[in-house]
């Protein structure tokens, strides 16, 4: 039997108000490694409950956005509401909200307000543009961000529109910057003894802009803009995609000299490997069609199966453009339990993404998906609140939850 490990952020209390993907995530991640977290909702609900697939119409998204949550219902509008939620962030460590700029604050619900009945509260407030700046009002979502941040203007084809991704990566890149950083603010309060709290003030596109690497420094130093160049790189070759005989796509990348000699090798012989023009990163780029053309036809000669046995014989790096299905017949993907089943209330069995990143003594798990609206208004409420049962059903009658 395996030992049980202890979750590495158990006794901690985080609050969730916040809605759609980014804030919510950082809720799905600590809550993963052990918080206690409660999602806080409008009687409406959460508008990712109606976002994206449905079955049954439970919203799946939200199913995993918000697992491992405990889910109540507040009216912030409502003055009761209001009462109630304070109550609740006297106990929390980490508060999550996302409403524009000044929204909290028109509550009475601010960082001010809400510091001194707590003043060890870590607030992280997810914002389109963050808390200050000429934009700080604007409504701001993942596909802003990644518009304005310089993201799409350097993705796609050289003679076709920016791209914007067909998922949510900027708020996923922004929830990860928003955990470490909430992290960080707790290390401050509880290993280094300042015994404070703090708000973090995290925009969704400033974390995709810093991921995106030296363009800023680039543009100073050398006046460079970046453009659109497809799936190649202006800073090395072979990198693309390349199709094989049997119609499947496949990624190259050839980030060392020694991968670089050994893919030039095996698609094009040791000749091509030796030429002068293929030597430095900088004269690759020069003849990337050159080199581009000998890669891919020798690809387009084979079959998916020997075009990635191949590459591994000659220790190159090479993927799969894999769809959903193929991942889930992946052998790789299977061996690490990348997907795990669950049980659900109103699903019954289904199979989402693990919690990740996995870790030895402290690991992640994911306990059950995201629950009903208000699921657990009668268990935090009463039981932890002291609300009674009549006060309940009056709180709701009046729309206060």
């Amino acid at each position: 039997m395996t030992e049980q490990k202890t979750a590495p952020l158990q006794g901690l209390r985080v609050i969730d108000a916040a809605t759609v993907i980014a804030g919510p995530t950082i809720g799905m991640l600590m809550g993963d490694f052990g918080a206690d977290v409660i999602k806080v909702e409008h009687p409406r609900g959460d508008v990712l409950r109606e976002t994206g697939q449905k079955k049954d119409g439970v919203g799946l998204w939200f199913k995993m956005a918000n697992r491992n949550k405990r889910c109540v219902t507040l009216n912030f509008s409502h003055e009761k509401g209001q009462a109630l939620f304070k109550e609740l962030v006297k106990t929390a460590d980490v508060l999550i909200e996302n409403f524009r700029t000044g929204t909290m604050e028109k509550w009475g619900l601010g960082w001010e307000d809400l510091k001194k009945i707590n003043p060890r509260l870590v607030m992280v407030r997810v914002t389109g543009f963050g808390q200050t700046g000429p934009y700080k009002n604007r409504p701001g979502f993942g596909t802003i961000a990644e518009a304005f941040s310089g993201f799409a203007s350097i993705t796609g084809v050289p003679d076709g529109p920016p791209t914007l991704p067909n998922f949510g990566l900027a708020d996923g890149v922004a929830a990860a910057y928003g955990t470490f950083a909430a992290m960080f603010a707790l290390y401050h309060r509880d290993a280094q003894g300042s015994g404070e709290g703090q708000y973090i003030d995290l925009s969704i596109y400033e974390p995709l802009f810093q991921v995106m690497g030296p363009q800023p420094m680039e543009y100073d130093q050398l006046g460079v803009i970046q453009q659109r160049w497809g799936n190649r790189s202006k800073n090395n070759a072979p990198r693309n995609t390349y199709q094989s005989k049997d119609g499947h796509w496949v990624a190259i990348s050839t980030n060392s000299p020694a991968i670089v000699t050994r893919v030039l090798t095996l698609c094009g012989g040791p000749e091509v490997a030796a030429d002068p023009r293929f030597q430095t990163p900088q004269d690759r780029v020069k003849h990337i069609d050159e080199i581009d053309g000998i890669v891919a036809g020798w690809i387009a000669r084979h079959d998916l199966k020997t075009v990635l046995e191949e590459f591994e014989k000659a220790e190159a790096a090479i993927g799969p453009a894999y769809t959903i299905d193929q991942i889930y017949q992946d052998p790789q993907y299977q061996a690490r339990n990348d997907i795990i089943e669950i049980e659900d209330e109103d699903l019954g069995k289904l199979r989402m993404t693990n919690a990740f990143p996995f870790m030895s003594e402290t690991p992640a798990k994911v306990r059950h998906p995201g629950q009903r609206k208000g699921q657990s208004n009668e268990e935090i409420l009463c039981g932890e609140l002291g609300v009674s049962k009549e006060e309940l059903a009056k709180l709701k009658e009046e729309g206060a939850i």
